[in-house]
């Protein structure tokens, strides 16, 4: 067993963490200011997509890296 599996795995952990707190903070945020100002509903949820999407890049990239770790280790 090498340690670009812990690696990988590391990499996965940290990163999916680190976008599903991202992610879940962003929509709590925007819950909480679609509720303060409901006429802006349209520009706040359109705001929250793009920080999710951003958040969620940051996810797909740990996949990325781990995926490359892997092929590294066999």
């Amino acid at each position: 067993m090498s340690l670009a599996w812990l690696g990988a795995g590391i990499a996965i952990g940290f990163g999916v963490l680190g976008a599903g707190l991202g992610i879940g903070i962003a929509g709590s945020k925007v819950a909480e200011a679609t509720g303060r100002n409901p006429d802006a509903a349209n520009a706040i949820r359109t705001n929250g997509i793009i920080i999710v999407v951003f958040a969620e890049s940051l996810g797909i990239f740990s996949f990325v890296i781990a995926f490359l770790l892997q092929g590294k280790a066999l």
